[in-house]
């Protein structure tokens, strides 16, 4: 008995300290905060979840004001009604729009979204033009290649690219402040 109890306390200690539990750690390569350490041990695969946000019902959704894409887009349309807008599934759909000086003539723009990534390749815009006789009864619906779409995909690059530099910088001010402040 007396030897079966020393054998079993052996092989706990040999089984827990070829675990790693005891390993020497050099200060001076261990960040002192706490959350450049967490940051550290997942860059290097030391660290597991709890909870896997991507196994979840709901799916993984990023927060629409996050996305400079998707913003520009909806600022540079913003005159237009909308019909159909989708962010998980990655298109806006204007309404019918007709200004005052041709009632018989309306455009519909439909944008969708290849990827989160501002590049000029990320948007498939496509704009329709419905022309009318009498007043709504004989309609003709066709699809615009025009200068209008290159217009539009560059204007919205322009103000994404804006959003982006800006909340840029807005990390880089937080991120100061918040090294500062501890």
């Amino acid at each position: 008995m007396k030897y079966t109890t020393h054998a079993a306390i052996l092989i706990i200690f040999f089984v827990v300290s070829g675990c790693g539990i005891y390993k020497k750690v050099d200060a001076r390569k261990v960040p002192v905060n706490v959350n450049d350490r967490a940051a550290k041990n997942i860059e290097e695969g030391r660290s597991f979840k709890l909870f896997d946000s991507e196994k979840t019902m709901g799916g993984n959704f990023q927060f629409a004001s996050s996305n400079e894409l998707w913003r520009a887009s909806l600022d540079v349309i913003d005159f237009m009604p909308l019909s159909s807008v989708n962010y998980s599934g990655g298109i806006i759909i204007t309404d019918w729009y007709t200004d005052n000086t041709s009632k018989n003539e309306s455009i519909k723009i439909s944008i969708r979204f290849l990827t989160n990534e501002v590049r000029s390749d990320a948007l498939d815009i496509k704009i329709f033009k419905k022309k009318c006789i009498d007043n709504l009864l004989n309609c003709k619906i066709t699809e615009q290649e025009s200068v209008l779409v290159q217009e539009l995909k560059k204007e919205i690059l322009k103000k994404a690219t804006l959003y982006k530099t800006s909340d840029q910088s807005k990390k880089k001010k937080k991120n100061k402040s918040r090294f500062y402040s501890d």
